[in-house]
């Protein structure tokens, strides 16, 4: 059976769903496991049918979150090839990237090929993609993932994620990474702690950001070697 198959279809039939539908759905769904559950005990038999089918549709809803959750983890990266769900993978050789004057890291990068200026941010979750690089990079909102609370300048806001093929930047290269569509950050873009997380290390050294994978394959990803210039 073609776990990713199964997987994407319930997916994209549980994200097509809004959040609210969505806990009517799993509100409706206990309610009726409980009134089945009742029914059952009298040897009544939709009682069953009903117990059975709410159970089915919670699993499929706790399932969905809980895969979207551990996407952000790199402990669940090998766990979740394994039943072929899309890897993550960050490779490459060591970069180096100057800090700025005004006491950022800034990188330029590729988004699909697509010039791009990131911020490294180690305290964001999540790498972001501004809405206009995403247009330009062809990067849409994913319908089969449940949208994400980002916290920004201006408070609290629900963004959509997406997925970037291909996020390349001096010596590294990341693929299938995880990303959300930030429509209220302006032009700037971040990368954020679940591609930092997935290097096999990233430290300072008087004032210069030290990013190593844990795979050292420029050539087979077709990076420049580890003489390239670092980053600014």
């Amino acid at each position: 059976m073609d776990l990713k198959a199964v997987f994407d279809q319930l997916a994209a039939t549980i994200g097509s769903i809004p959040q609210s539908g969505l806990l009517i759905i799993a509100v409706a769904a206990l309610v009726l496991g409980w009134l089945g559950g009742a029914l059952a005990r009298r040897d009544i038999f939709p009682g069953r049918l009903l117990s059975t089918g709410s159970t089915l549709v919670l699993c499929g809803v706790l399932v969905l979150i809980v895969l979207q959750l551990a996407r952000l983890d790199p402990r669940f990266d090998v766990a979740m090839s394994d039943i072929g769900l899309p890897e993550q993978s960050v490779v490459g050789g060591e970069t180096r990237v100057a800090l700025s004057p005004d006491g950022h890291y800034w990188l330029n990068a590729e988004v699909n090929g697509v010039p791009a200026r990131f911020l490294v941010d180690t305290g964001a979750t999540l790498t972001a993609i501004s809405a206009s690089t995403a247009e330009a990079a062809g990067l849409e909102e994913r319908t089969d993932r449940l949208p994400v609370m980002m916290t920004t300048a201006n408070g609290t806001i629900r963004v959509g994620t997406t997925t970037v093929d291909e996020l390349r930047f001096g010596n590294v290269a990341a693929f299938g990474l995880d990303a959300v569509i930030a429509p209220n950050i302006g032009e700037t873009n971040v990368i954020g702690m679940n591609l930092l997380s997935r290097l096999a290390q990233w430290r300072v050294e008087e004032g210069t950001l030290i990013l190593v994978p844990n795979n050292p394959q420029a050539e087979e990803v077709g990076l420049a070697g580890p003489g390239e210039a670092p980053v600014r």
